[in-house]
């Protein structure tokens, strides 16, 4: 067959009472249009799910990267739920669909994007193919930045590394976010890059991981959606909420070489108003947010693919079972002790990172009324120095 793409396209078209799920109408409307897509043969299959109050539409075809058809297809599935979403009032209807229309595919229209093309001959060395879906709420777009340098670059979490398959080790692709004229990228290889590529991943606002590829075998093995809103709409109407496809086993880490770093339940960027910093809980797909705060989550689910390109006919859910209800009240633990500082230095993001522009709004509204000792305005020249900062 031709090369097979997979395709993962999330929004946060309307949610349940607040920032929670999406409403079963719309899951119910969403999963409609996908089986309807399979049938005039658009795409091959489709998977629906959401993770707290963000849909994605997970699609193999063989159209490609940015395939038109198929990012119009997805974004008509999100206009629909939006319909839906404020016909019963739901919350945040239609927030991140940033434009009237796109005029081509959706990436920098709002939805997250992550896609993967590769050849599909099921032949050595990828005589199985598997994968899994990374979704997350309520964060930043880093968020996978240490868990996927982890389990591609660090023998401490994937002894694979060690492999004649994998020695060679992996080009990561790192995008600079904060560059609007484009999509600016660096290549960097591990393992002789590997603190070159720490010095950037670090910094989760800013660089994260737009994809890495297998030096061995020059295949892809992972797609990330690194995105920031507000370099796209200029300003925030939600949080970032990455998604990611990683091909794993055989050439790639294992499915569990790529978990285990999660359990570190890291700090990221995002919860309540997308401001603070709080640990990233791994939860099962389909999981609401309804807990105290709203801490960042992610669900990981793995799929296997036929030699047509049809998914297995169930998932493996990498974060459902009592092995990660420690991680999880882990996560509880440090997000409590977090929250407890509230407002002050770490606990929140900084100034440019704000979430809500009337945090932002406050703060410059008071820089105006400084004033030198002397008694000479002191708030024109911190806007100046702002400025050439920015």
């Amino acid at each position: 067959m031709p090369k097979l793409t997979l395709s993962l396209i999330k929004a946060d078209v309307g949610s349940i009472g607040g920032h929670t799920k999406p409403s079963k109408r719309m899951m119910d409307s969403v999963n409609h249009e996908v089986a309807e897509a399979q049938k005039r043969g658009l795409i091959i299959d489709g998977f629906v799910s959401h993770t707290g109050d963000d849909i994605a539409i997970l699609m193999s075809h063989t159209k490609g990267e940015g395939n038109v058809q198929i990012h119009q297809f997805a974004w008509n599935c999100f206009l629909k739920a939006t319909e839906i979403a404020k016909s019963y009032g739901l919350y945040g209807a239609g927030q991140d669909l940033l434009v009237d229309a796109p005029s081509g595919n959706v990436r920098g229209a709002g939805p997250a994007v992550a896609e993967l093309e590769f050849e599909h001959s099921l032949k050595s060395p990828r005589a199985a193919e598997s994968f899994m879906m990374l979704a997350a709420d309520k964060c930043g777009p880093g968020a996978y930045n240490l868990p996927l340098y982890l389990g591609f670059a660090d023998p401490m979490y994937c002894a694979g590394l060690m492999l004649p398959n994998m020695i060679k080790g992996f080009t990561f692709h790192i995008i600079d976010m904060d560059n609007t004229g484009g999509d600016s990228i660096i290549q960097l290889n591990a393992p002789e890059d590997a603190y070159k590529i720490a010095a950037l991943l670090r910094d989760n606002e800013r660089f994260g991981i737009d994809s890495i590829y297998s030096r061995t075998y020059d295949e892809k093995a992972a797609a990330v959606s690194a995105q920031r809103l507000h370099s796209i709409a200029g300003k925030y109407t939600g949080k970032d909420d990455p998604i990611a496809i990683v091909r794993d086993q055989g050439i790639f880490p294992a499915p569990e070489e790529l978990i285990s770093p999660f359990a570190k339940a890291h700090f990221v960027g995002g919860d309540a108003r997308g401001s603070h910093v709080m640990p990233l809980m791994p939860v099962p797909l389909n999981t609401a947010v309804t807990g105290m705060y709203c801490l960042p989550i992610v669900a990981c689910v793995g799929f296997s693919v036929n030699k047509d390109g049809y998914f297995s006919d169930s998932y493996a859910d990498f974060f459902d079972g009592s092995s990660w209800d420690e991680v999880r009240r882990r996560a509880q633990v440090k997000g409590i002790e977090m929250r407890s500082q509230g407002w002050s230095g770490a606990a929140m993001l900084p100034y440019t990172e704000l979430e809500y522009s009337g945090f932002r709004d406050t703060v410059g509204g008071l820089v105006k009324q400084f004033a030198f000792r002397d008694g000479h305005r002191a708030g024109a020249a911190a806007e100046v120095a702002a400025a050439k900062k920015s």
